[in-house]
């Protein structure tokens, strides 16, 4: 981006913003208080409130918004990108903050960069379009998540409807998560969609039409009885632990990250790297050096206990981290302030039942849900809520597996030297 694109005065608030914003970092850093790229956005936003508008001028922007898996899906297109365009051109968050003021921080860190990879939070979506404009926006799914706070998902997929309907055809290239009836919806006031089949696993927030309200058949596809709105056809396909492409060709994704649902995702990744105009097996290759984006998958000692860090925020996400649990015993951590979402019904929505048979330490301030929750599945556990006595509770000859929802995950980041 050159600096050409922004009017002068705007260029020398935003200029001073930075700064502030850099200082406020650092003095993060120093106190320990974790990376400063949080704390950066939100003085950078609050001195010039434009900054998230005026950042994203004059880039290439690909977008990655849904509610599982955004972080790793940006990790594994940003990783195609670099590999397609090379590092020097590319600016993307891979800290996660994908909220206005996250963007914004991490497109100050790298004003030249002319492409800008960015995972962005749903709320976002509909901004990142009008303003961003990007060339390729990668639609994940919907799920309950934050039920306080994304208590009804179909409102936003109503405003991604609206954000690209308004677009129109200068509207971005959507890659579309054929399996997900909202992202489907959503997804049909698009210029161009690309549609793949991801196999999903969670079908639970699937249930009814978005469209006119009618219970949805699922028999193999998923169709309205009621109305035209039915599983598209797709060009990508997840084959077991492979991906078919448009071609017929079947590729091994080969990836360093584990569980099928990040096979999913590294089709949607893949599919928005090929319509960016990257080389598939380039883009394959790319994503390959992935490992544990933000921290996820990540094997740390704590003490004298190597463990391995699950991330699971909601149902969907238990869904497919539980299969992951090789330990035994194993750790589940849950918290419930606002970044976990306060309302922990959820719990009930997972099913624990899949872990009798093995023994589960519960770790967290809401440790004692988990363990009614657990005593109700039959699964034998303990409750020790401090994490380090937890991992300590736990530990065996190989590394414990922990699952945490997202803020004691970031604690145990942080207890790691992680972040």
């Amino acid at each position: 981006m050159t600096s050409d694109a922004i009017p002068l005065p705007s260029r020398a608030r935003l200029r001073v913003a930075t700064w502030a914003g850099e200082l406020a970092g650092a003095a993060s850093r120093a106190l320990g208080k974790g990376s400063g790229a949080s704390v950066r956005g939100q003085v950078l936003t609050r001195l010039a409130p434009n900054a998230f508008r005026l950042l994203l001028r004059g880039r290439r922007v690909l977008a990655v918004s849904g509610t599982n898996g955004k972080t790793t899906t940006n990790h594994l297109l940003a990783a195609a990108i670099r590999a397609g365009c090379g590092d020097a051109r590319l600016v993307t968050n891979a800290d996660g903050a994908n909220l206005h003021y996250g963007i914004a921080s991490a497109l100050s860190q790298r004003r030249r960069a002319d492409i800008a990879v960015l995972e962005t939070d749903e709320r976002v979506v509909s901004d990142m379009i009008a303003h961003g404009k990007p060339e390729v926006l990668v639609f994940l799914n919907f799920s309950r998540d934050q039920l306080d706070r994304h208590h009804e998902i179909k409102s936003l997929g109503k405003s991604w409807r609206a954000a690209l309907e308004s677009a129109g055809s200068a509207g971005p290239v959507v890659i579309a998560n054929a399996d997900d009836p909202l992202v489907v919806w959503a997804a049909q006031t698009a210029a161009r969609v690309v549609w793949v089949d991801t196999a999903l696993l969670w079908s639970a927030d699937a249930a009814l039409c978005p469209a006119c309200g009618a219970v949805l058949a699922h028999t193999g596809r998923w169709d309205c009885p009621e109305c035209p709105l039915t599983q598209p056809e797709a060009s990508y396909r997840v084959v077991g632990a492979q991906i078919r492409l448009p071609d017929g060709r079947v590729v091994d994704p080969q990836l360093n990250v584990p569980g099928s649902f990040n096979i999913s995702n590294a089709a949607m990744a893949l599919a928005a790297a090929v319509s960016f105009g990257v080389d598939t097996d380039v883009a394959l290759a790319g994503m390959r050096e992935v490992t544990s984006p933000a921290g996820r998958y990540a094997t740390a000692v704590f003490g004298q206990t190597t463990a391995r860090l699950l991330l699971a925020k909601n149902p969907a996400g238990w869904a497919e981290a539980l299969p992951l649990l090789s330990s035994d015993p194993a750790v589940l951590a849950i918290d419930s302030v606002a970044a976990d979402g306060k309302d922990v019904s959820w719990l009930w929505d997972v099913e624990y039942e899949k872990l009798a048979g093995r023994k589960i330490v519960c770790a967290g301030p809401r440790a004692q849900d988990l363990a009614v929750r657990l005593s109700y599945a039959g699964v034998e556990h303990t409750v020790v809520p401090q994490l380090q006595a937890a991992l300590d509770a736990a530990r065996g000859a190989a590394p414990t597996d922990v699952i945490a929802t997202y803020t004691p995950f970031q604690a145990l980041l942080k207890m790691a030297g992680l972040r």
